[in-house]
């Protein structure tokens, strides 16, 4: 069991090699392949995923204080709370219980991720809030230690620590690296109004299941993982899937227009972003992610558009 800090275990509870102020820029996930299996004793699902990073960002700034304190501007303001129930709070005082240190940091968010979206976008300031604090207070953790800590925080969040592409199962959390030769792949994100929840696309899913009204599901991961050592974006779309996109268009109808719009103007494919009402859109390069994202906007189906690559690197200092 990890003690707590105790006043006098370190002068003002900052490590040898401290700083004042560090900032961490996060990117968004998606998922290239996303298979949902039974539900688990734990309540959880199984899950065999291709995570996929992308230079989407969140950025969150950590200073010296003498208590814990978040504050936010950008995409949610007003929206997402910034008490004790949020990720980025819950992640500093998991990294101080681990470390003995005070909770002690002002943290601020800077959002470009959208709330509820299926783009992980508060797993991804979860791992930026545990490498900026790791940083701010010198507690010298390596990726796998916390990467175990955000284990704990949110099933996305490891991977959210490495980026790139990587391999996800159990419920998400256990990352193996995807090994292939660097490849940009170019994507267009469609941003919806409103969010859904990941529990509640999930439980959609269980009940269509039961019904017989769900699709066959994507399965294993081989194709996907084929595709992109093949690093041809034709190949790619074929493989792409997504188990959890009936439930969202099931909770959603109008995603479907959407998904409608980006292939009719010339995407490779579209798809729900993990649990939606995201969509995302892979294009044979920079010049049709353009054109198809000017065609959704044009459109006016969506909240907001953008452009995007990927696979970047997970959660850095900057």
């Amino acid at each position: 069991m990890t003690e707590a800090w105790r006043p006098g275990d370190e002068d003002d509870g900052f490590r040898r090699g401290a700083r004042n102020s560090v900032k961490v820029r996060v990117p968004a996930k998606i998922n290239l392949r996303l298979a949902v299996g039974p539900l688990r004793p734990d309540g959880y699902h199984e899950v065999s995923t291709v995570y996929h990073a992308i230079a989407l960002y969140d950025e969150l700034t950590a200073r010296r204080a003498d208590t814990l304190i978040l504050t936010m501007d950008g995409e949610g303001t007003g929206e997402l709370a910034l008490d004790d129930s949020n990720l980025v709070l819950r992640a500093a005082r998991a990294l101080a219980a681990h470390a003995r240190v005070p909770a002690h940091a002002r943290l601020h968010l800077r959002k470009q991720i959208p709330l509820a979206a299926g783009l992980a976008g508060g797993s991804a300031d979860a791992a930026a809030a545990l490498v900026a604090c790791d940083e701010l207070w010198g507690t010298g953790l390596s990726r796998d230690d916390l990467a175990g800590l955000a284990a704990g925080l949110g099933s996305d969040v490891p991977f959210l620590l490495h980026g790139g592409t990587a391999l996800g199962t159990g419920r998400g959390e256990a990352i193996s690296p995807v090994l292939a030769r660097p490849t940009t792949w170019h994507w267009v994100v469609a941003v919806a109004d409103g969010g859904l929840s990941t529990p509640e696309v999930y439980a959609e899913l269980d009940r269509l299941r039961a019904a017989g009204a769900a699709p066959p599901p994507v399965g294993a991961a081989d194709e996907l993982l084929a595709a992109l050592r093949q690093r041809d974006p034709q190949v790619l779309a074929g493989a792409l899937g997504n188990d959890l996109e009936p439930a969202a268009l099931s909770m959603r109808p109008a995603i479907k227009q959407v998904l409608d719009t980006g292939v009719a103007a010339g995407a490779l494919a579209g798809m729900v972003s993990g649990s939606g009402p995201t969509c995302v859109f892979l294009a044979a390069d920079a010049a049709g992610a353009a054109t198809v994202a000017a065609a959704l906007d044009d459109a006016g189906v969506c909240r907001d558009v953008h452009l995007a690559h990927g696979a970047v690197a997970g959660a850095r200092l900057v």
